[in-house]
């Protein structure tokens, strides 16, 4: 029977994950290099890296390190996706069949947005998007909510490209000009792409908030600029916060559902 080797790195940065995660406390280094039984620049090593993969952080004085949210969601992510793409079906379902225009919802996944509900509208013309797919934060409706709402170090990281890929004459691709973008999105509560990504297209997205004021997802309407006048933007950013309030609501009745 062939044995094939475990990698020591990865073994040790996952029981520094267990050992943070059982402690009470926040651990600095040294703390972490002792109860792991490993050299204290072994431990220094694991933890930048734990921390550049967005598993660790570290407070202000760089000593203490924590779990962050996201090592805490490893998991449970996938099942709480999937658990709100049920909630947003029939919401999303009753949207688009009311204004005629596609409805998206998508998550943030690092440095992309992954969609994980569709709902197309009726005719000719379609969206080469589908759930699983993931598209550009910089230049869509979803992505633009998703960078804007998203913890100041993962936008900083990704502001810190400086420079993104083209795909229009209307595409934003400098950080500076990003960055105004975000801050106006998170201030006004809505994003548009007016054909960013691609031209004649035009979508309107809005984030769903959970009770506790976390952004989930973003929810958005797309169509042609013939399908989506510019006017209709207030009453379309109105219908997508009811739509994505209804859905939250949805989602609080599953987990409560689930938890019973």
């Amino acid at each position: 029977m062939r044995v094939t080797k475990s990698v020591p790195a990865v073994e040790r940065a996952l029981v520094m994950m267990e050992t943070l995660d059982q402690s009470a406390r926040s651990m600095n280094i040294a703390e972490l290099a002792r109860k792991v039984g490993i050299a204290r620049s072994t431990a220094h090593s694991i933890v930048l890296t734990l921390e550049r993969c967005g598993y660790v952080t570290r407070d202000g004085s760089q000593r203490q390190c924590m779990l962050t949210t996201k090592a805490y969601l490893l998991g449970r992510e996938t099942m709480n996706f999937e658990r709100l793409a049920v909630a947003a079906h029939a919401p999303m379902r009753q949207l688009t069949a009311s204004v005629r225009l596609t409805s998206h919802m998508a998550v943030l996944d690092d440095n992309q947005a992954t969609y994980i509900q569709k709902v197309q509208r009726p005719g000719i013309l379609t969206f080469d998007t589908y759930v699983g797919k993931r598209t550009n934060l910089h230049c869509t409706a979803v992505g633009k909510v998703l960078l804007s709402y998203a913890p100041e170090h993962h936008r900083n990281r990704f502001l810190e490209r400086g420079s993104f890929a083209r795909y229009t004459v209307n595409t934003i691709t400098l950080a500076t000009a990003l960055r105004n973008e975000l801050a106006r999105v998170h201030r006004e509560g809505f994003a548009l792409d007016n054909e960013e990504e691609e031209l004649n297209i035009r979508c309107v997205a809005v984030p769903v908030v959970s009770q506790r004021g976390e952004m989930l997802a973003a929810l958005s309407l797309c169509g042609t600029l013939n399908q989506l006048h510019e006017r209709q933007i207030p009453e379309m950013v109105a219908l997508l916060r009811r739509t994505a309030a209804l859905v939250a609501r949805r989602l609080r009745e599953l987990e409560a559902h689930d938890a019973a």
